[in-house]
């Protein structure tokens, strides 16, 4: 009917004359605006400037403040850091000893680049390492997320800093300039979030109040996540700038490729960022259900980005096959095939929800399928000591396994303690985080009830709706906080990973105006204005938790800056200068992994293990090695240390008289729980065992023990033993 009506006027010709009664339209438009312009005489002409002015202003002072609290928090790190460790005032062994268990590794291969005779062999040689772990050769770069070091090596030599400062201050520099990143990410995000810079002061000011919940970064600077979080913070801001619905095509071009620039770096720096980006997929993918529609596009795009990103990093980290069986690429795979699969059904109607029911279940079907053909089909050294910790954690099996029961007695691993909780409401940030939580929670549940009864959704959320939860950026963030907020709440480690984001929550609900609105609305007041008293409140009750803040734990920062604080550990001093001075330049030393760690750094000597958990060989190496606080017999442990090449054997005293906390997680009652020397199933009842504890027999200079060692230095804390070569039975 449409086309015979076309045809009509086709033949008719008033095509024509319809033509020419849009000049007339156009100009009685014109005319029209011009005299409702000139008629409109309540509007200065100053006003459009005054505006942009006024915007201009907000912009700046907002900005200014989010670069003033990145550089104010890394000044802070790196003059607590020299407080704490009297840093400039310690030789370069004693600064090198600070770096503990894995913090040390990562540092140390940073020196080897420097030592390199050009960048090239440097990093080849760490593609082809041989003089770490006797006996292996190790990709490290690929293991053990080195990209960091390699960048860090470059910039200190491209920029001539070799002349001007040392080392080890621009590899900490760099890391607490990366803290000040992180801090100012997470003002930007809670900036655009709430609409006011007011709560990108609130967020830092909770962050560095909580920071020892919030970062890892006083204890372990060089730690993957230090290097790695801060890009994911940038990521986050321009995730959540990406998703405003009032957004200009130039604001969604900035924050679309902020977004891919920092989602691969942040790919590069930590092998475990993908599980992280996984959770924030599974995030877009619950804001796309049920949320609005113009988030969809959008969503869409972010997982080209992650797809992009995965098999750059693929190829660019040496085939590293972990990102082709990542559960990553298996839910965005799905969530792109279900997409082309999608019917245009009308929106709405019956059809139209069980088809939204049936895509949710085919994405989740076919991430599981996905993933498990691609570990089937696809070589990979994924370690499944993973989920068997999981298995163990939640008790759907149990194990003997010293390994798995090392890791759950660590206390990263556990669940977080009541000190946790203390701590974050004495702060004030738990309450006000609980509170925003549940306002916008509850608006999200009325947004989805109203999609489900066929209510239509503005596009435009404007204050007085008092609609918190149809804004897509809000959206995401619950349902980020909710997902991450769950795995702290089973691994304490975890917290790092939810608390800034904690902050970043809790303080744009408490400055936005739009939070209170949504909380009037529902109650109906009548008495004072809603939008005024929101406006009231979002800027009083800020300002009076800033305050607060500010009396308690101003003075208390102070504090930590004017104390003068040492580190103390003359024996592990003295045992790295006797064997600098001592061992063979070709020797090998076996111990705990943590203080290979530091041999590894501060000597350069070759170890048998290293405290790193993503390695099936390097985890069974740990625990042979940490058999020398077992009740073996002195053959069996000189048959483990000969096996892996090792020439010198280090007992701690620590390890071996530890007097632990926590019953039966000490090293030796797990490897007594693993040995079978302890029966956990009737009390602890103890099956005798042959032969003593190794390290505290070894001590005893008496036979067997020293026909297979010698021992050859010893202080209060380490002895160390040369493993005999040749054995001369004594009597």
């Amino acid at each position: 009917m449409a086309g015979s009506f076309v045809r009509r006027i086709g033949n008719k010709g008033p095509a024509i004359e319809l033509r020419q009664r849009k000049k007339p339209k156009s100009s009685e438009y014109k005319e029209s605006a011009k005299e409702k312009k000139i008629d409109d005489t309540a509007v200065p002409e100053r006003a459009p400037k005054h505006v942009l002015l006024q915007r201009f202003a907000k912009i700046f002072i907002g900005c200014l403040a989010a670069v003033t609290s990145g550089m104010m928090y890394a000044l802070y790190l790196s003059a607590y850091h020299e407080r704490k460790f009297w840093f400039s005032n310690r030789q370069e062994l004693e600064r090198e000893i600070t770096f503990q268990g894995d913090s040390a590794i990562y540092y140390s291969y940073y020196k080897d680049m420097l030592k390199a005779p050009s960048f090239e062999r440097g990093v080849y040689e760490l593609t082809h390492n041989n003089k770490t772990v006797s006996l292996k050769t190790i990709n490290a770069v690929q293991q053990m997320s080195l990209y960091p070091e390699l960048i860090a090596s470059v910039l200190y030599q491209a920029t001539g800093s070799n002349e001007i400062i040392e080392p080890v201050y621009f590899y900490i520099g760099i890391v607490f300039g990366l803290q000040g990143i992180y801090v100012t990410a997470l003002f930007v995000t809670s900036w655009i979030m709430s609409g006011t810079w007011l709560a990108g002061m609130l967020t830092v000011a909770w962050f560095i109040i909580n920071r020892v919940d919030t970062t890892r970064i006083e204890y372990s600077i060089p730690l993957r996540e230090n290097w790695a979080l801060p890009y994911f913070a940038c990521q986050v801001a321009a995730l959540t700038g990406y998703l405003k619905s009032n957004l200009n095509t130039y604001g969604e071009r900035f924050c679309y490729l902020l977004m891919s620039a920092s989602t691969y770096t942040f790919m590069m720096m930590w092998e475990y960022s993908h599980y992280l980006l996984f959770l924030q997929a599974i995030s877009l993918f619950l804001l796309d259900s049920f949320s609005l529609e113009q988030s969809g596009k959008q969503v869409h795009e972010v997982y080209k980005i992650y797809i992009f990103s995965l098999f750059l990093g693929y190829l660019l980290q040496f085939e590293n096959s972990a990102f082709l069986v990542s559960p990553l690429l298996s839910l965005v795979v799905a969530l792109v095939l279900v997409k082309c699969l999608q019917l245009n059904v009308k929106k709405g109607t019956f059809v139209a929800k069980i088809m939204k029911v049936i895509n949710f279940y085919l994405v989740c079907t076919l991430t599981v399928t996905l993933n498990i053909i691609m570990k089937t089909f696809v070589p990979h050294k994924e370690n499944g000591y993973m989920l068997k910790f999981l298995e163990v954690k939640f008790g759907l099996n149990i194990t003997k396994n010293f390994t798995m029961n090392w890791l759950l007695c660590q206390k990263s691993l556990q669940a977080p303690s009541q000190d946790f909780f203390l701590r974050l409401t004495q702060s004030s940030l738990l309450p006000f985080y609980i509170l925003v939580l549940i306002i916008c929670f509850l608006s999200i549940m009325q947004v989805i009830f109203r999609r489900i009864n066929d209510k239509s959704l503005k596009k435009a959320v404007t204050l007085e709706d008092g609609r918190i939860g149809e804004r897509p950026e809000i959206i995401y963030h619950v349902i980020h906080t909710i997902l991450l907020g769950s795995l702290a709440m089973v691994i304490e480690g975890l917290k790092y990973l939810w608390t800034p984001y904690v902050c970043m929550l809790a303080a744009s609900g408490v400055c936005s105006p739009e939070l209170w609105t949504t909380l009037f609305k529902w109650f109906r007041l009548r008495t004072v204005h809603p939008i005024l008293l929101a406006l009231i409140l979002s800027m009083a009750v800020p300002t009076i938790i800033g305050f607060s803040l500010w009396k308690e734990f101003f003075p208390r920062l102070m504090t930590e800056l004017t104390e003068l604080q040492e580190f103390y550990d003359p024996d592990t001093v003295e045992l790295m200068t006797w064997i600098k001075r001592q061992a063979p330049v070709a020797a090998v030393f076996a111990g705990s992994p943590q203080l290979m760690g530091v041999i590894k750094l501060c000597t350069g000597w070759m170890v048998t293990s290293l405290p790193l958990y993503n390695d099936d060989d390097l985890l069974k190496r740990n625990e042979n090695i940490y058999q020398i606080y077992s009740k073996r017999s002195a053959e069996d442990i000189y048959k483990i240390l000969t096996s892996y090449k090792a020439n010198y054997l280090i007992v701690e005293d620590a390890i071996c008289n530890e007097v632990g906390t926590m019953r039966g997680c000490r090293v030796k009652d797990l490897l007594d729980i693993a040995n079978g020397h302890v029966d956990c199933e009737e009390s602890d009842k103890l099956t005798y065992s042959k032969y003593g504890r190794f390290c505290h027999e070894v001590k005893i200079n008496y036979s067997p023990y020293v026909n297979y060692f010698t021992r050859v230095y010893w202080n209060r804390s380490y002895f160390v033993y040369k493993i005999n070569t040749v054995i001369s039975f004594q009597s």
